[in-house]
């Protein structure tokens, strides 16, 4: 071959593995030469037994040029094809978006914390200083309630973080076992809560007694309902947390928020008693209280979105993503949606209720079959907009509450799944966790406040049953995300590397009513016409 004398210009770039179909890789090598034709040399190389990375295997550029100096550059193959983005480049580049979700609802919110704490605050000076006026008939009933009133409740707030600790802990180590502890402790410990108010023989506790009764009998009977979905809710468990062994402090963030919810109660319930010599003290408790839950809920679905995010992406990319990171973004940039699912998820899962309650009922009532083929499809139209397993979509993507719940579910209808999730256990497991530790700690402060200012008994029971019921669901964050997101993963993602068949046998199960399943539909029964 001739040589040119003088500069050359070299134009490398990393050729693709897999770009030749016969499975050669090939070179090609251009040389101009002044005032002679081009000489093209084509090399064959042996194919490399080294599997090339996917980062590389995403970006093909083209081949080798030499070209001389001086010469016009070429055009380069890679700018005649430019590369696709996939689908799964798509999403691994959106799993770090930086746009906020939600904002409306995320700027509500902060609104609403702002009014709340400066409630609070002021609440809290007018008790302090009904408290230090010593002389007046005021401070001596502020005196009182907060030597019999707060105690228990206090008391209730650290016995419900002790369950949490402990409920959290028992699953992770018997989920099987648990499932069906959990389903009758909820029926037994609301049963004695309610007699025990009952024996208390005041009218005020009478209610509360008659509703804990009712709420009682309703347990056992969905206990009994479900007995034949029980083995299979405790292997999801199973299978749901064993990923979560592999982060160690995934626990952290729903510490963090029983922590800051433990104190943040503690001073709303001192405000509390600044508010019964406020203006409209019924009226003021109320929206006390609807604050307290509201800002409850999202503390759990903060811990809820941390999970979900470094869960799903150790399902979805094999990733091992950092937990203070994921608590990070759930708290800024994801937490519009954390806000916006906290009110309306627990009105889904009411409407969830109710409507399995009158399909269960309707019969051949004309009425009832009525009010169960509209409760089915607002049902319908509401899962479909708005549904719990939306979180795990907003962690792993970044995407809003809305079209985040329809990914999700569009995902499940894509693979059948629908029966499936709307039959699981799991979810309603984990708010009966939330009522037995709650009646739990009803038991506990209305004891001590019986044995010491009974009047009190019955605000300080409701109380108590409240604290401890938030509390523990902020405990079983963990938990409840886990199995939503190997649901939601598996739909996305059906590989046998990270899942095995039970999914699948279960839906062959339930199609098949092998084992006599008695599903929840999202349409009404359908009665032959005489």
């Amino acid at each position: 071959m001739e040589r040119e004398a003088g500069e050359k210009k070299e134009k490398v770039d990393v050729g693709d593995a897999e770009a030749k179909p016969d499975g050669d890789q090939k070179k090609e090598v251009d040389r101009g030469v002044k005032g002679a034709g081009a000489v093209v040399v084509t090399v064959d190389a042996a194919q490399s037994e080294t599997r090339a990375s996917r980062l590389q295997t995403q970006h093909p550029v083209a081949s080798i040029q030499v070209v001389p100096h001086g010469a016009a550059t070429p055009a380069t193959p890679a700018a005649a094809y430019p590369p696709t983005m996939t689908p799964s480049q798509v999403g691994l580049a959106s799993l770090n978006s930086r746009a906020y979700t939600n904002r409306i609802s995320l700027l509500l919110f902060v609104l609403h914390l702002l009014v709340a704490a400066a409630a609070v605050c002021f609440f809290c000076f007018k008790g302090i200083e009904g408290v230090l006026d010593f002389n007046s008939a005021k401070a001596r009933k502020e005196r009182h309630v907060l030597k019999f009133w707060l105690p228990p409740i206090e008391g209730a707030s650290v016995l419900s973080i002790i369950l949490a600790f402990a409920w959290q802990k028992a699953i992770r180590s018997w989920p099987s076992v648990m499932v069906t502890f959990i389903l009758w402790a909820c029926f037994f410990s609301t049963m004695a809560a309610g007699i025990l108010l009952l024996c208390f023989s005041l009218p005020a506790t009478d209610g509360l007694g008659v509703a804990l009764i009712a709420f009682s009998i309703g347990a056992g009977l969905y206990a009994c309902w479900v007995t034949r979905r029980i083995p299979f809710a405790g292997k999801v468990f199973a299978l749901a947390l064993q990923p979560a062994t592999k982060f160690p402090d995934l626990n952290g963030p729903a510490y963090l928020m029983m922590g800051v919810g433990f104190l943040w109660i503690s001073v709303w319930c001192f405000a509390v008693i600044g508010a019964l010599n406020f203006y409209y003290p019924p009226l003021t408790i109320l929206a006390l209280v609807l604050s307290l839950a509201w800002t409850a809920e999202v503390m759990r679905n903060v811990a809820n979105l941390t999970v979900s995010r470094v869960i799903a992406l150790y399902y979805l990319r094999g990733m091992q993503s950092n937990t203070q990171f994921s608590f990070q973004r759930a708290t800024t940039i994801n937490l519009g949606s954390a806000c916006l699912g906290s009110l309306f998820v627990p009105s889904i899962e009411a409407l969830r209720i109710i409507a399995r309650g009158l399909n269960l009922l309707e019969g051949e009532d004309e009425f009832l079959f009525s009010c169960a083929h509209c409760c089915l499809r607002v049902m319908e139209s509401i899962f479909r907009y708005g549904n719990s397993w939306a979180f795990v979509h907003i962690a792993a993507y970044g995407r809003g509450f809305v079209a985040a719940s329809q990914s999700t579910w569009g995902l499940f209808e894509r693979q059948k799944m629908e029966e499936l999730v709307d039959s699981d256990i799991t979810s309603a497991v984990c708010f009966l966790t939330g009522v037995t530790s709650g009646a739990l700690s009803l038991i506990f402060a209305a004891s001590w406040t019986f044995s010491s200012h009974k009047h009190y008994t019955a605000t300080v029971s409701l109380l108590a049953f409240f604290v401890g019921y938030l509390m523990t669901r902020i405990g079983m964050a963990l938990p409840h995300a886990c199995v939503a997101c190997y649901y939601v993963c598996y739909a996305e993602n059906p590989s046998p590397r990270l899942f095995d068949d039970t999914i699948p046998a279960r839906l062959n199960q339930i199609r098949s009513d092998s084992e006599g399943f008695v599903p929840t539909p999202r349409f009404p029964r359908r009665h032959p016409t005489t």
